[in-house]
């Protein structure tokens, strides 16, 4: 039974999921009795710092207890938590949730710095820049995927792209290195779209190969040139803009409009791909593809074709995430340095439910969990920096187990097709 049906406008939430959510929310607000506010000294101070570094606008300090901020989070979220178990949310059952889980945050973080200062803005600019390569990979498998083909390959097309970025770049501009690296990314998928839809070879299989193959080459031709000819490395990075007026909104502006080009592009991207998918032909035959390939074909959609221009569409945004590790960030070429990101991309797509904008969040999450182990040592907490990056990929897998909702992947993701 579908976990939520709407019908005639009213939404209908199974008494089971209603149960469930309830409980935790309940639980949400005993594990921050237990874990935190039980310990908190009742004279304890947290102190925020509203102003990121390098912003010319200065914000007063944000300073409160501790420990009454702790008991109000908890009794507001016992309080949710009995109300969901007794009448439930309905339909803003996962808004609610999002809100508890925003609480459990918020409490942790006030726990941490505890006797200390945390600066809130600098945490949130850092979480938007370490979630840039993780959407634009998102949103790589959301074009991908929409049509029909899994990409597992991202990883393997975001570090060819960083190595063609920083080689181009370097031998160049900065410019003619970032188109570079997107047409590199949209040969792998070339490769990729061929294989899979031409061949109907298992998608699966056909992107480990190409991510093993782009981690071999570029580990060789670093070796063998990079690391040797050092002029060969060195592409330099995008400068950062900061954008008139919108940067001086006081606190959010330096955490979204004082960046390099890479996060504005990111923004363009959501808009146009959102725009794209949802509200012209384009989008429409895309979704038709993977959702129903048979039935498009019957109305006269080419299914290869459409197919074929969103892998390598999709390409492209890969290419150009990986351009953001050398170009965007350290300026040099490493092996390897994608580290998976390609992989927490697709994981941030799951999570997203293949929408760009839901990606994009779940991008933020996993850019703040991030750019928060940092903190964490920082802050001198008795938890390891490995556990923080670790909440991330549990909260995807409770995502994938139906506890926010039931995911909506392209029925025929995955699955060739063949013309009759």
């Amino acid at each position: 039974m579908a976990e939520t049906v709407a019908n005639n406008h009213l939404t209908y939430v199974s008494p089971t999921r209603q149960r469930v959510m309830g409980v935790v929310f309940l639980g949400i607000g005993v594990v921050l009795w237990f874990l935190f506010a039980r310990d908190v000294a009742p004279d304890a101070l947290t102190t925020y710092r509203l102003t990121p570094g390098g912003s010319a606008q200065e914000l007063p300090n944000w300073v409160f207890p501790t420990l009454p901020m702790l008991n109000f989070l908890i009794i507001f979220s016992i309080g949710l938590g009995a109300y969901q178990l007794v009448r439930g949310f309905g339909k803003r059952t996962n808004l609610v949730l999002g809100l508890v889980t925003a609480f459990f945050i918020f409490g942790f973080l006030s726990w941490a710095t505890s006797g200390g200062s945390l600066n809130l803005a600098g945490l949130f600019r850092s979480a938007l820049v370490k979630a840039v390569p993780l959407t634009i990979g998102a949103l790589s498998g959301v074009l991908c995927e929409r049509s029909g083909v899994v990409n597992i390959a991202i990883e393997g097309m975001m570090l060819t792209g960083a190595f063609v970025g920083a080689f181009v770049g370097s031998v160049t501009n900065l410019w003619i290195g970032l188109f570079a690296a997107v047409l590199s990314g949209g040969v792998l998928a070339a490769v990729l779209a061929v294989l899979s839809i031409k061949y109907k070879s298992d998608q699966i299989i056909a992107g480990t190969v190409i991510n093993i193959f782009a981690t071999g080459i570029t580990s060789f031709l670093s070796a063998k040139f990079l690391q040797k000819y050092q002029y060969l490395n060195d592409p330099g990075r995008f400068p950062t803009i900061k954008i008139p007026v919108l940067a001086d909104i006081p606190f959010v502006g330096p955490i979204l409009f004082q960046h390099n080009m890479f996060v504005y592009a990111l923004y363009f991207f959501l808009i146009a791909l959102t725009v794209g998918l949802y509200y012209t032909r384009w989008g429409l035959r895309t979704r038709s593809v993977g959702e129903h390939p048979k039935a498009a074909d019957t109305l006269g959609i080419n299914v290869y074709r459409t197919r074929y221009i969103s892998v390598i569409l999709g390409g492209f945004m890969a290419g150009f995430g990986g351009a953001y590790f050398t170009l965007g960030s350290v300026g040099r070429f490493d092996e390897v340095m994608t580290a998976g990101r390609g992989f927490i991309g697709l994981a941030a797509m799951i999570f997203g439910n293949w929408n760009p904008i839901g990606s994009f969040g779940a991008g933020l999450l996993f850019g703040f969990f991030d750019a928060l182990s940092a903190k964490v040592a920082i802050l001198k907490v008795p938890i390891p920096s490995e556990i923080m990056l670790m909440f991330p990929y549990l909260a995807t897998m409770i995502a994938l187990a139906g506890v926010v909702g039931r995911g909506q992947m392209p029925a025929a993701d995955g699955q060739p097709y063949e013309k009759e």
